[in-house]
């Protein structure tokens, strides 16, 4: 049965739905609006039950204790550290632990960029859970949206909580695609990171981290959208881009430091990726 009162020390904001409907006709906030938003500290007895979904995207992050959430037919267990991404209209039901009560922040979302940003997430309602890497900066996201809309619930105020959505769910995609540490994919992004001024087979690389070739190709793919050597490739040039706009080396001297013997093989992968020469890039004005 679900529980109708309170948690000691709880916060709660619960924006009126007539200002949400305003929020979702203006320029911004149509994109994203945080409609609700709370923590609930050993949230014992916690529980919701929506048979037929909710209007709004869900959010919850556990910090402490358990819980569990049923979407799409299966229970998942939610430990500390995880964050709970709920669909607009997904059935679904949530609550604490009987004995080990979850500690929360949460919040709903609404808006026509829901969908892109579930996306970039890689949440599913057969994937509902975030690994998070970085908790205190996801809580103290959901900590400004929560004080923010204690304050009120001004237009100003929603389209500063929509920024820090906006954070928030950026944050939880880069937390979806980078390694833990550790792991064969963190290692040999940093194998490599350590090495920009060297060449590395592939098929080596996967022996040293004890995957295969292709599953470690699989891996850098769904990570950074590129192979191997694309991501090592990426990380000479950032170099060599570097070098140039700090030093005043010589581009062959550049092209060695980042592991290009050939100065000419050097200009012609930084003309490829850069759409212009080393000595061109160095005279752009930036900043």
């Amino acid at each position: 049965m679900e529980r109708r009162d309170g948690f000691e020390n709880q916060r709660l904001c619960v924006v009126p739905r007539p200002a949400v409907a305003e929020a979702l006709a203006r320029p911004v906030t149509r994109r994203l609006v945080v409609t609700d938003a709370g923590w609930f500290p050993e949230a014992s007895g916690h529980l919701r039950v929506r048979a037929g979904g909710a209007d709004e995207a869900i959010v919850i992050v556990c910090l402490a204790g358990a819980g569990w959430v049923d979407l799409d037919g299966g229970r998942v267990r939610v430990s500390p550290s995880t964050a709970v991404l709920i669909p607009q209209g997904i059935p679904h039901s949530y609550g604490a632990d009987d004995t080990e009560p979850w500690t929360i922040w949460w919040c709903h979302l609404r808006g026509s960029d829901l969908a892109d940003l579930w996306t970039s997430v890689g949440a599913a309602a057969d994937r509902p859970l975030v690994s998070l890497r970085a908790l205190d900066r996801v809580t103290v996201l959901l900590d400004e949206i929560v004080s923010a809309l204690e304050r009120d619930q001004s237009p100003a105020r929603l389209l500063a909580t929509a920024g820090i959505a906006w954070r928030l769910m950026t944050q939880l995609a880069v937390d979806r695609k980078l390694p833990e540490q550790g792991e064969p994919l963190e290692r040999a992004m940093r194998y490599l990171e350590e090495r920009v001024d060297g060449n590395i087979r592939v098929s080596d690389l996967a022996r040293l981290v004890g995957v295969s070739t292709s599953h470690l190709g699989a891996l850098f793919r769904d990570a950074t959208g590129g192979g191997v050597l694309a991501y090592h490739t990426a990380l000479k040039m950032a170099r060599a881009r570097r070098l140039l706009d700090t030093t005043s080396m010589h581009v062959s001297e550049i092209g060695r430091d980042v592991g290009y013997s050939d100065p000419f093989y050097f200009s012609r992968q930084f003309s490829r990726m850069h759409g212009v020469s080393p000595s061109d890039y160095r005279l752009q004005r930036k900043g």
